[in-house]
């Protein structure tokens, strides 16, 4: 599928394997509206709010088939091979064939409205159980740009909440941000997608690109 499986000289944006991860967001975005069409009802859980996703629609082959993502393949809780972290997603291509590591990774985190500016909230544990398990190569980064799914299970204004994941990002002492969460454009129609740039434990830049996700409406009390 790609002519050049080295990722490893990032300096600053790889435009190719961007645009593959940006369509492959996209596409995974249809599945959640499709995925909101079909659930009145959604427990309030990480892991199975994810697991719906994943097995009902990213490893369906119907749905699939009709948004685009046949030449994807998508596993859910995997153990990485060189440290002890369990990927949410793990996003395999033709690629993982010919270089194993070649892969992509995404992060699910609940976001609710307890604590959103404390050290103990679910915005908190978005930044030091998802985004540092990035920097500190507990999940490993081929493509130099990995992913995050906020599920948001209470209502609340999404951009204010990222304002304040921001600002609890510039008060860690253990990250490097070079680039806080950004609006972005590289979804149509669909407001809550970002976009982050951080130092990883090597030295080394790498990207996030951040959705979220809104499931207020549809979790079950």
């Amino acid at each position: 599928m790609y002519s050049n499986l080295d990722a490893t000289n990032f300096g600053g944006t790889v435009p190719f394997y961007n645009l593959t991860f940006e369509d492959i967001l996209s596409k995974i975005t249809i599945c959640y509206y499709i995925m909101r069409e079909d659930y009145q009802i959604i427990e309030n859980d990480e892991n199975k709010i994810r697991d719906i996703l994943v097995i009902r629609y990213l490893k369906n082959d119907k749905i699939r088939q009709k948004v685009g993502l046949i030449d994807f393949n998508f596993e859910r809780e995997v153990q990485e091979d060189e440290s002890n972290g369990r990927t949410d997603i793990k996003i395999t291509s033709a690629d993982t064939f010919k270089k194993q590591k070649a892969y992509y990774i995404i992060e699910c985190k609940r976001l609710d409205n307890v604590n959103t500016t404390g050290t103990t909230g679910l915005n908190a544990k978005y930044i030091s159980d998802g985004i540092n398990r990035f920097v500190t190569k507990k999940y490993s980064s081929f493509y130099r740009v990995n992913g995050m799914i906020g599920f948001i299970v209470e209502e609340m204004d999404i951009h204010n909440n990222t304002g304040k994941i921001n600002s609890l990002l510039k008060s860690s002492e253990s990250i490097d941000t070079t680039k806080e969460i950004t609006k972005g454009n590289f979804i149509n129609d669909f407001e809550y997608q970002y976009h982050s740039e951080h130092i990883d434990k090597d030295n080394d830049k790498f990207g996030l690109y951040h959705l979220m996700f809104d499931f207020s409406d549809k979790i079950s009390r």
